[in-house]
């Protein structure tokens, strides 16, 4: 049986430096707050950013921005309609979550897919960006290989957790984006949930979901470790009430955020 050749014809977005995805392979591991974490660290630090919320089937985007069942305007250039994307805290976002109604289950296949992100990515005003972050979601199927196919991508951050189960994902999802056919640079594993320091005793640490396996991890692959970060107590509340921007205010956790966007801007001159 003869085998299709896929056709990979990456292009540049106009007027956007560089598109970073964040990825993990494994559901549960935080990383929508990594990546959003990571957008509004860069734009704290002068950057023009948007985050872009690539997980169709289960966007985060409205509740992190708090913006629940809103709808973006829309834009006539040229005969043809472009969202406006949100602005919260000098981060431009955009998700399919403001799209289609919250409560309905988006039940598309590839094609479908494949075309949504590629209208997300196209026909939103994003401006001039530094960055843009797109938050992808777990696994590796249609949306990681529409962008990869399709897009110039500058790099991918990989979210981990500690234990095992996903580790054994995260090898998984590292092979595909290294694909010598349409691989792109591996920036750097984040290892989030690294351990648990309770506010009230900040020498204590507990390793409450196994200790440094994204550290071992990033050792065996020969890539770098941009972050151990830890479980914080302020995450979920702040997540829940679309605050995430307000972790860089904890200073705990906002050590971590920027000490990983330091070493996230260094891996991105190293591949320039």
């Amino acid at each position: 049986m003869e085998t299709k050749k896929i056709e990979i014809r990456k292009q540049n977005v106009p007027n956007i430096k560089h598109i970073i995805v964040v990825a993990s392979g494994k559901g549960g591991v935080g990383k929508s707050t990594v990546a959003a974490s990571l957008a509004f660290s860069l734009a704290n630090k002068g950057y023009a950013t948007g985050l872009l919320d690539a997980d169709l089937y289960g966007p985060s985007l409205p509740v992190l921005f708090n913006l629940h069942d809103k709808k973006p305007f829309v834009k006539l250039i040229d005969d043809k309609n472009f969202l406006v994307p949100f602005v919260k805290q000098k981060v431009k976002g955009m998700s399919i979550g403001f799209l289609v109604d919250s409560k309905q289950a988006l039940i598309w296949r590839g094609p479908l897919v494949s075309n949504a992100i590629k209208q997300l990515l196209n026909d939103t005003l994003w401006g001039e960006l530094d960055y843009l972050i797109v938050d992808t979601p777990p696994g590796t199927g249609d949306i990681h290989i529409t962008l990869l196919q399709n897009y110039v991508i500058s790099g991918v951050v990989v979210v981990t957790t500690p234990q095992k189960m996903a580790l054994s994902d995260v090898r998984k999802a590292i092979q595909m984006y290294t694909d010598k056919k349409i691989g792109v640079p591996i920036l750097g594993l984040v290892e989030n949930m690294a351990w648990f320091t309770p506010k009230k005793h900040p020498d204590e640490k507990y390793f409450v979901f196994g200790q440094s396996g994204g550290e071992l991890l990033a050792q065996e692959l020969s890539i770098p470790l941009l972050a151990q970060i830890p479980v914080n107590e302020q995450i979920c509340a702040l997540c829940d009430r679309g605050k995430v921007g307000d972790l860089l205010l904890e200073e705990d956790f906002s050590k971590h955020i920027h000490s990983f966007t330091d070493k996230f801007i260094e891996q991105i001159n190293l591949t320039i």
